[in-house]
Protein backbone atom coordinates (compact mmCIF):
# COMPACT_ATOMS: atom_id res chain seq x y z
CA UNK A 1 0.00 0.00 0.00
CA UNK A 2 1.37 3.40 -0.93
CA UNK A 3 1.69 6.01 1.79
CA UNK A 4 0.63 9.66 1.61
CA UNK A 5 3.83 10.61 3.41
CA UNK A 6 7.37 10.68 1.95
CA UNK A 7 9.47 7.61 2.70
CA UNK A 8 12.82 9.34 3.26
CA UNK A 9 14.50 12.56 4.24
CA UNK A 10 15.36 13.17 0.58
CA UNK A 11 11.71 12.91 -0.41
CA UNK A 12 10.76 15.26 2.43
CA UNK A 13 13.26 17.80 1.14
CA UNK A 14 11.83 17.47 -2.39
CA UNK A 15 8.31 18.01 -1.07
CA UNK A 16 9.42 21.07 0.91
CA UNK A 17 11.22 22.56 -2.09
CA UNK A 18 8.23 21.86 -4.28
CA UNK A 19 5.92 23.61 -1.85
CA UNK A 20 8.35 26.53 -1.71
CA UNK A 21 8.43 26.75 -5.50
CA UNK A 22 4.62 26.73 -5.72
CA UNK A 23 4.19 29.34 -2.98
CA UNK A 24 3.52 32.97 -3.93
CA UNK A 25 6.50 35.22 -4.56
CA UNK A 26 5.68 37.42 -1.55
CA UNK A 27 5.72 34.35 0.71
CA UNK A 28 9.12 33.27 -0.61
CA UNK A 29 10.46 36.79 -0.02
CA UNK A 30 9.14 36.79 3.54
CA UNK A 31 10.69 33.39 4.19
CA UNK A 32 14.12 34.55 2.96
CA UNK A 33 13.84 37.71 5.03
CA UNK A 34 13.04 35.75 8.19
CA UNK A 35 15.91 33.31 7.59
CA UNK A 36 18.33 36.21 7.12
CA UNK A 37 17.12 38.03 10.25
CA UNK A 38 17.26 34.84 12.30
CA UNK A 39 20.88 34.24 11.26
CA UNK A 40 21.78 37.87 11.98
CA UNK A 41 20.20 37.82 15.45
CA UNK A 42 21.80 34.45 16.17
CA UNK A 43 25.28 35.75 15.26
CA UNK A 44 24.81 38.80 17.47
CA UNK A 45 23.47 36.71 20.34
CA UNK A 46 26.44 34.32 20.13
CA UNK A 47 28.91 37.19 19.98
CA UNK A 48 27.50 39.03 22.98
CA UNK A 49 27.01 35.81 24.94
CA UNK A 50 30.67 34.95 24.35
CA UNK A 51 31.72 38.38 25.60
CA UNK A 52 29.57 38.16 28.73
CA UNK A 53 30.66 34.58 29.48
CA UNK A 54 34.30 35.46 28.93
CA UNK A 55 34.09 38.47 31.23
CA UNK A 56 32.37 36.43 33.94
CA UNK A 57 34.89 33.58 33.73
CA UNK A 58 37.83 36.00 33.81
CA UNK A 59 36.43 37.79 36.86
CA UNK A 60 36.04 34.55 38.83
CA UNK A 61 39.53 33.43 37.74
CA UNK A 62 41.51 36.65 38.19
CA UNK A 63 39.29 38.86 40.33
CA UNK A 64 39.71 42.63 40.05
CA UNK A 65 42.80 42.21 37.88
CA UNK A 66 40.55 41.06 35.05
CA UNK A 67 38.73 44.40 34.99
CA UNK A 68 41.82 46.33 33.94
CA UNK A 69 42.48 44.38 30.74
CA UNK A 70 38.86 43.84 29.70
CA UNK A 71 39.38 45.74 26.46
CA UNK A 72 42.50 43.79 25.54
CA UNK A 73 40.74 40.47 26.13
CA UNK A 74 37.43 41.06 24.36
CA UNK A 75 37.70 44.44 22.65
CA UNK A 76 38.09 42.92 19.19
CA UNK A 77 34.90 40.86 19.45
CA UNK A 78 33.02 43.84 20.90
CA UNK A 79 34.14 46.06 18.03
CA UNK A 80 33.10 43.38 15.55
CA UNK A 81 29.62 43.02 17.09
CA UNK A 82 29.08 46.77 17.21
CA UNK A 83 30.26 47.19 13.63
CA UNK A 84 27.89 44.49 12.41
CA UNK A 85 25.04 46.16 14.33
CA UNK A 86 25.17 49.04 11.83
CA UNK A 87 23.38 46.66 9.45
CA UNK A 88 20.27 47.28 11.55
CA UNK A 89 20.02 50.76 10.07
CA UNK A 90 19.95 49.17 6.61
CA UNK A 91 17.35 46.65 7.81
CA UNK A 92 15.04 49.45 8.88
CA UNK A 93 15.68 51.54 5.77
CA UNK A 94 14.83 48.74 3.32
CA UNK A 95 11.89 47.57 5.44
CA UNK A 96 12.94 44.09 6.53
CA UNK A 97 12.90 45.17 10.19
CA UNK A 98 9.98 47.12 11.63
CA UNK A 99 11.39 49.87 13.79
CA UNK A 100 12.00 53.61 13.74
CA UNK A 101 15.25 54.71 12.13
CA UNK A 102 16.18 57.76 14.20
CA UNK A 103 16.04 56.16 17.70
CA UNK A 104 18.04 53.17 16.51
CA UNK A 105 20.52 55.50 14.81
CA UNK A 106 21.03 57.40 18.06
CA UNK A 107 21.56 54.21 20.06
CA UNK A 108 24.09 52.79 17.60
CA UNK A 109 26.05 56.00 17.11
CA UNK A 110 26.36 56.39 20.89
CA UNK A 111 28.19 53.09 21.11
CA UNK A 112 30.24 53.54 17.94
CA UNK A 113 31.52 56.95 19.09
CA UNK A 114 32.33 55.76 22.61
CA UNK A 115 33.92 52.49 21.51
CA UNK A 116 35.89 53.56 18.44
CA UNK A 117 36.55 57.27 19.00
CA UNK A 118 36.94 57.51 22.78
CA UNK A 119 38.10 54.09 24.01
CA UNK A 120 39.99 52.61 21.07
CA UNK A 121 41.98 55.79 20.38
CA UNK A 122 43.21 56.22 23.97
CA UNK A 123 45.10 53.31 25.54
CA UNK A 124 44.90 54.97 28.96
CA UNK A 125 41.09 54.78 28.87
CA UNK A 126 41.16 51.11 27.88
CA UNK A 127 42.50 50.25 31.35
CA UNK A 128 39.74 52.08 33.23
CA UNK A 129 37.02 50.23 35.13
CA UNK A 130 34.36 52.16 33.20
CA UNK A 131 35.17 50.08 30.09
CA UNK A 132 34.29 46.88 31.92
CA UNK A 133 31.09 48.45 33.26
CA UNK A 134 30.08 49.59 29.78
CA UNK A 135 30.69 46.19 28.23
CA UNK A 136 28.61 44.47 30.93
CA UNK A 137 25.70 46.88 30.53
CA UNK A 138 25.75 46.70 26.73
CA UNK A 139 25.81 42.91 26.79
CA UNK A 140 22.98 42.59 29.30
CA UNK A 141 20.76 44.61 27.00
CA UNK A 142 21.86 42.92 23.79
CA UNK A 143 21.63 39.33 24.98
CA UNK A 144 18.00 39.87 26.00
CA UNK A 145 17.14 41.95 22.93
CA UNK A 146 18.65 39.58 20.40
CA UNK A 147 17.15 36.53 22.09
CA UNK A 148 13.71 38.12 21.95
CA UNK A 149 14.15 39.23 18.32
CA UNK A 150 15.55 35.86 17.22
CA UNK A 151 12.63 33.92 18.67
CA UNK A 152 10.07 36.44 17.39
CA UNK A 153 11.26 35.93 13.82
CA UNK A 154 10.39 32.23 13.98
CA UNK A 155 7.07 32.87 15.74
CA UNK A 156 8.08 31.87 19.27
CA UNK A 157 6.98 34.17 22.07
CA UNK A 158 7.39 33.91 25.83
CA UNK A 159 5.56 36.39 28.02
CA UNK A 160 8.43 36.61 30.50
CA UNK A 161 11.01 37.25 27.79
CA UNK A 162 8.77 39.85 26.13
CA UNK A 163 8.29 41.67 29.42
CA UNK A 164 12.02 41.49 30.19
CA UNK A 165 13.06 42.81 26.77
CA UNK A 166 10.64 45.72 27.14
CA UNK A 167 11.53 46.50 30.77
CA UNK A 168 15.22 45.81 31.37
CA UNK A 169 16.31 48.82 29.32
CA UNK A 170 14.42 51.19 31.67
CA UNK A 171 17.16 50.67 34.26
CA UNK A 172 20.12 49.66 32.11
CA UNK A 173 19.91 52.25 29.32
CA UNK A 174 20.27 55.34 31.62
CA UNK A 175 23.18 53.58 33.35
CA UNK A 176 24.76 53.03 29.94
CA UNK A 177 24.49 56.72 29.11
CA UNK A 178 25.97 57.70 32.48
CA UNK A 179 28.87 55.27 31.98
CA UNK A 180 29.41 56.58 28.43
CA UNK A 181 29.45 60.16 29.72
CA UNK A 182 31.91 59.20 32.45
CA UNK A 183 34.18 57.55 29.85
CA UNK A 184 34.14 60.76 27.82
CA UNK A 185 34.90 62.81 30.95
CA UNK A 186 37.85 60.58 31.85
CA UNK A 187 39.21 60.79 28.30
CA UNK A 188 39.26 64.59 28.11
CA UNK A 189 42.70 65.07 29.78
CA UNK A 190 44.27 62.58 27.36
CA UNK A 191 42.73 64.21 24.29
CA UNK A 192 43.97 67.56 25.61
CA UNK A 193 47.53 66.38 26.26
CA UNK A 194 47.99 64.20 23.17
CA UNK A 195 45.99 66.36 20.75
CA UNK A 196 44.26 63.33 19.24
CA UNK A 197 41.85 64.33 16.42
CA UNK A 198 42.61 68.02 17.01
CA UNK A 199 43.70 69.63 13.77
CA UNK A 200 44.43 73.00 12.18
CA UNK A 201 42.38 74.20 9.24
CA UNK A 202 43.07 76.88 6.63
CA UNK A 203 42.44 80.56 7.42
CA UNK A 204 43.67 80.26 11.01
CA UNK A 205 40.87 77.90 11.95
CA UNK A 206 41.27 74.75 14.03
CA UNK A 207 39.31 71.90 15.54
CA UNK A 208 40.03 71.35 19.23
CA UNK A 209 38.60 67.89 19.81
CA UNK A 210 38.01 68.20 23.60
CA UNK A 211 35.48 70.95 22.77
CA UNK A 212 33.79 68.54 20.37
CA UNK A 213 33.58 65.91 23.12
CA UNK A 214 32.12 68.42 25.58
CA UNK A 215 29.46 69.33 23.03
CA UNK A 216 28.84 65.62 22.47
CA UNK A 217 28.25 65.14 26.21
CA UNK A 218 25.37 67.61 26.04
CA UNK A 219 23.94 65.93 22.93
CA UNK A 220 24.30 62.53 24.60
CA UNK A 221 21.75 63.40 27.30
CA UNK A 222 19.42 65.10 24.82
CA UNK A 223 19.53 61.95 22.68
CA UNK A 224 18.90 59.82 25.77
CA UNK A 225 15.68 61.72 26.49
CA UNK A 226 14.46 61.24 22.92
CA UNK A 227 15.40 57.55 22.81
CA UNK A 228 13.95 56.85 26.26
CA UNK A 229 10.64 58.45 25.26
CA UNK A 230 10.48 56.35 22.10
CA UNK A 231 11.36 53.10 23.89
CA UNK A 232 8.78 53.79 26.58
CA UNK A 233 6.07 54.35 23.96
CA UNK A 234 7.13 51.15 22.19
CA UNK A 235 7.04 49.26 25.49
CA UNK A 236 3.51 50.43 26.18
CA UNK A 237 2.32 49.24 22.75
CA UNK A 238 4.02 45.83 22.98
CA UNK A 239 2.82 45.09 26.51
CA UNK A 240 -0.73 46.16 25.65
CA UNK A 241 -0.77 43.63 22.81
CA UNK A 242 0.63 41.00 25.19
CA UNK A 243 -2.16 41.76 27.69
CA UNK A 244 -4.80 41.39 25.00
CA UNK A 245 -3.38 38.04 23.94
CA UNK A 246 -3.53 36.81 27.55
CA UNK A 247 -7.20 37.79 27.80
CA UNK A 248 -8.04 35.83 24.64
CA UNK A 249 -6.41 32.66 26.00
Amino acid sequence: MSSAFPDSVEESAVVALGAMALSPAWLQSRYRKNVYLFIYYLIQFCGHSWIFTNMTARFFSFGKDSLVDTFYAIGLVMRLCQSISLLELLHIYVGIESSHLLPRFLQLTERIIILFVVITSQEEIQEKYVVCVLFILWNLLDMVRYTYSMLSVIGISYAVLTWLSQTLWMLIYPLCVLAEAFAVYQSLPYFESFGTYSTKLPFDLSIYFPYVLKFYLMMLFIGMYFTYSHLYSERRDVLSVLAMQKKKM
